[in-house]
């Protein structure tokens, strides 16, 4: 996520990855503008990445 709309719209790359982590049995976190997560199971990915629209609207 950048910098930018860290500012204008307050979106958190880590509180993104923490839920979505969620759906893959794992977790995440990280700084607002960079994040990573990991977990167990792969088939959690299409959706997580469902759900990761919802963080973009």
């Amino acid at each position: 996520i950048s910098k930018e709309l860290v500012a204008e719209k307050g979106y958190n790359a880590g509180q993104v990855v923490r839920e979505l982590g969620k759906h893959i049995q794992g977790g995440g976190g990280g700084q607002p503008f960079f994040a990573t997560a990991g977990g167990k199971d792969p088939l959690g990915i299409p959706v997580a990445l469902e759900h990761a629209v919802e963080f973009v609207k």
